[in-house]
């Protein structure tokens, strides 16, 4: 009995090992990966590619509303958190480890931004994964939250060709960004999640379904009452600039 526990826990160790020395590996690409990145362009330029753009929307500018949906959907804990989510990291690289592959990505707004800046968007594996979070921890040295924030929904498409915040808001309401009706900032917080199928212009009845989805999670999140949820699905929030989505 003794000599089966003492194998059973060498075994652990030895995997225990093997696991670090793995990771440690991981991660040693991924920094050599994240230098060459921003040895190339500058996280200050790439982030300036998107803020400098005329039609840019800085935090102040953003509905409340719309602040609330998307943190509650995307990321619930990013206001609060400093550095990384240790949980869902710590579950991603689990997940990816066992797997031997990247079958787990980042879902903290601040990676995405990451992926978006310098990955395309995408993470092909382990060393992309490892370089995504070193990126991400220069974003936050650097930036505030609400920067940050403004960056995220300012380089979301959201369909029928608008890319950022304020194309979308103008493009399917004719208003900006702060004027966001409660409806309204429910359904454009769930767009980017699958652009093509909840564009306004022909996904119109799913994003409708989204919608209540995302409210949902902004009442379990207590954002907003039942009450406020109930009467955000009343809301008439049909584009208005229907002749143009139709074309």
């Amino acid at each position: 009995m003794k000599k089966i526990k003492r194998i059973f826990l060498h075994t652990i160790l030895i995997l225990l090992l093997i696991s670090g020395v793995f990771l440690a590996v991981v991660f040693g690409q991924g920094y050599f990966r994240y230098k060459e990145e921003v040895k190339n362009l500058p996280i200050e330029k790439a982030v300036e590619s998107y803020t400098d753009k005329a039609d840019y929307v800085p935090f102040n500018q953003i509905s409340e509303n719309f602040v609330n949906a998307v943190i509650s959907v995307e990321d619930k804990r990013f206001f609060e958190r400093k550095g990384y989510d240790l949980i869902a990291l710590g579950r991603a690289l689990y997940h990816n480890f066992l797997a031997k592959d990247l079958i787990e990505g980042g879902s903290t707004i601040t990676e995405q931004i990451a992926k978006n800046l310098y990955l395309g968007g995408y993470i092909g594996g382990l060393k992309e994964k490892a370089a995504g979070i070193f990126m991400m921890r220069a974003l936050e040295q650097k930036y505030s939250k609400e920067e940050l924030f403004s960056l995220y929904v300012n380089m979301n498409y959201y369909g029928d060709g608008y890319w950022g915040i304020g194309e979308a808001a103008r493009g399917y309401y004719d208003r900006d960004a702060k004027d966001l009706t409660l409806g309204q900032a429910a359904i454009l917080a769930g767009i980017p999640n699958a652009p093509a199928i909840y564009q306004l212009s022909n996904g119109y009845e799913l994003a409708k379904e989204r919608q209540e989805w995302v409210l949902q999670t902004m009442v379990n999140n207590h954002y907003i009452s039942d009450e406020e949820m109930k009467e955000a699905l009343t809301e008439d929030v049909h584009p208005i600039i229907k002749q143009q989505l139709s074309n």
